[in-house]
């Protein structure tokens, strides 16, 4: 305010009175002449006139820029490009120059050719005439009428169109043409997208439009409308996961073991299968503690289903020592299976597994991976073990190795695998680099490691037995003779013998040991071992293992037959008990009279009765030595290595 200068007219209008009165009484004031057409005239300084009649000026400019701004909207600076606006205030500086350069001068019309001429050279100002180019006087003369007496500068803005709208020569028919093409869902190319536009424009009018300008407006409305160009091509996904703005979380507010978030990825290396030993790409079923992006459990599972899943979270449960309050996991069919989320299990005499578990379930919303905290896990997983293995067969089509592919001999020569781990193997790899993983700086906590910030966790004691019952795979078996048929091996209970029914069992691929047998009404009967193959010769090529095993093996078939005579006598009258006793009594008799008869075995062969040495020697120890010849030979037989092997 301290430079503003008003005219008398102002000057006069703010005091309501005639322009004479302000000239006659100029000498109060500070004034500056300046020259007018037919002679000389003055303006007054705003800071010289009176401080109510200044207040008054500037209230009023002030209500006349608001009123300005509502009529033409177009003028802001804010709202304007910028482009626009040094143009704008290379004029204004211009028309200073110039007006400065026209006092210092006798004749006007000679000064303002010589200024201008001047300016056209491009020498004098050189930063305004970089954006102004060469002036005419006319033009000059035109910028000073708009500018009058202020020094707004808005008032010499280029009069361009502001609008938003992308200045084109495009019709809005021939847009409207090229946008139902550019946007359709099967997202043509820009250039294809040109060419069947003007294939179309060719048969209703003639068409001059080079490629150029569509190209130009196609990239504008990309930049300026990238939801409704991502919405037409890519679909609702795509825009949700590209466009939409994300809500950001503050995980400090959870504790750790409050929310497991579970999910599955197909491996994208080999492994064998246990049920037919080819190679195959299994599912890790993984549950991720969110606080800490520790891996509390997971199960290597053939496909995605509710055992895998309910196995995972049965480790998951016992590594983290708690149960979680929450488990956020994906929406696929099987985690939204029955077993899982219903509570009412009356026809098969379940509880749903969490609801007993005491854990609430929430699911990811369909095709929404940003809520998914896990899938980052999977791909770090991916990127830094899966393409470690040898085995490793890329997730999809595009990544696959060159030696997986077809007519790749070089690579099929020196880079396929020529063996393929099983998934004990698998779980070891896996188990030494989520080591590595959690030794690594927590994402959620810069402060500490992942491992650190699980270690925080609140433990409780948990029943691993009843975790067993509920959570681990089951399927339907028939017992034979020798037990349970599974993964091609036999499984055996002594309260197994004498069983020949439908059984349910219940495993883990982590612990192929043994299993769980339950009858077709959930009533638990035993754990079954597996069974281990006997050495066919054992007493004579064997190891002193093989001939214990052996030995054991062969006490506990005699203890079944035992077990079978005893039960027997309950369902027989009293008279055929009697009869069956005496025969087993003549049998045995026989059997040592005619041991008694024959000549006495050689000290370490087998004899015509007994099919080895051993055989012999638990006979007489049961039933003590009758004969001279019997004592010698168990003599002769504690001095011989067989006997040493066994029983020293």
């Amino acid at each position: 305010m301290d430079d503003k200068y008003i005219t008398i007219k102002e000057l006069a209008d703010l005091k309501g009175v005639s322009t004479r009165a302000i000239r006659l009484a100029k000498s109060k004031y500070q004034i500056q002449e300046i020259k007018v057409k037919g002679g000389k005239s003055f303006d007054i300084l705003l800071s010289s006139i009176e401080p109510e009649l200044q207040e008054k000026y500037l209230n009023k400019t002030t209500e006349l820029n608001s009123t300005c701004t509502a009529l033409i909207p177009l003028h802001p600076a804010q709202n304007l490009p910028n482009k626009a606006n040094e143009i704008a205030l290379a004029r204004l500086d211009l028309i200073r120059e110039w007006q400065k350069f026209r006092t210092e001068q006798r004749f006007r019309t000679k000064a303002d050719k010589e200024f201008l001429d001047t300016y056209n050279t491009g020498l004098l100002y050189q930063n305004i005439f970089s954006k102004l180019g060469t002036i005419s006087i006319g033009t000059l003369e035109r910028w000073k009428r708009k500018l009058g007496n202020t020094t707004d500068y808005h008032l010499l803005l280029p009069n361009y169109n502001y609008s938003t709208e992308f200045r084109t020569t495009l019709t809005d028919f021939e847009k409207q043409v090229f946008l139902k093409i550019l946007l359709h869902p099967n997202k043509f190319s820009v250039g294809k997208a040109i060419s069947i536009t003007k294939h179309i424009l060719a048969k209703t009018e003639q068409v001059n439009i080079s490629d150029i300008t569509f190209r130009r407006y196609a990239n504008w409305f990309r930049d300026n409308h990238f939801d409704i160009w991502t919405l037409a091509r890519d679909g609702e996904k795509t825009l949700k996961d590209n466009v939409e703005p994300f809500i950001k979380r503050d995980i400090s507010k959870l504790n750790v073991g409050d929310v497991l978030v579970a999910d599955g990825h197909k491996l994208a290396f080999l492994v064998q299968n246990p049920f037919t030993g080819k190679p195959c790409r299994a599912s890790l079923i993984g549950f991720l503690d969110w606080r800490s992006s520790y891996l509390c459990g997971y199960e290597i599972m053939l496909e995605e289903n509710t055992q895998s899943i309910a196995s995972a979270l049965r480790n998951s449960i016992i590594n983290l020592q708690n149960i979680p309050k929450i488990v956020y996991q994906d929406n696929g069919r099987a985690f939204k299976a029955k077993y899982f989320t219903q509570t009412d299990f009356q026809e098969s005499g379940f509880e749903g597994l969490y609801a007993k578990l005491g854990i609430k379930t929430v699911f990811a919303k369909p095709y929404n991976a940003r809520a998914k905290v896990i899938e980052r896990f999977f791909l770090e997983f991916q990127e830094s073990f899966e393409k470690l293995l040898p085995t490793y067969s890329g997730s999809n089509i595009e990544n696959k190795p060159a030696h997986f592919k077809r007519n790749e001999k070089f690579h099929s020569q020196y880079f396929k695998p020529n063996y393929i781990p099983t998934i004990d193997e698998v779980k070891k790899l896996i188990d030494n680099w989520l080591e590595f993983k959690h030794s690594q700086i927590c994402p959620n906590d810069n402060s500490k490691n992942i491992k650190e910030i699980f270690a925080t966790r609140e433990k409780i004691k948990i029943d691993i037995s009843k975790l067993d019952y509920l959570m681990m795979s089951q399927e339907i078996k028939t017992v034979y003779r020798n037990g349970i048929r599974f993964l091609n091996t036999f499984y055996w209970s002594e309260k197994l013998y004498g069983l020949k029914t439908k059984v349910m069992i219940k495993h883990s691929l982590f612990d192929l040991a043994s299993i769980r047998v339950y009858s077709i009404k959930n009533q638990f009967i035993c754990t079954a071992k597996r069974v281990e193959s006997t050495h066919p010769m054992a007493y004579h090529l064997g190891e002193a293992k093989d001939i214990e095993e052996f030995k054991q093996k062969i006490q506990k078939q005699k203890k079944l037959k035992n077990k079978t005579l005893k039960a027997i006598k309950k369902f027989l009258p009293t008279e055929d008990i009697r009869f069956i006793e005496e025969q087993i009594n003549i049998e045995l008799t026989a059997s040592e009279e005619a041991e008694c008869s024959l000549p006495p075995p050689l000290p370490l062969n087998p004899t015509s009765i007994f099919k080895t040495n051993f055989e012999k020697y638990e006979y007489l120890m049961q039933k003590g030595c009758t004969n001279q010849n019997d004592r010698t030979w168990l003599k002769k037989y504690k001095e011989s290595e067989e006997y040493k092997s066994i029983y020293e």
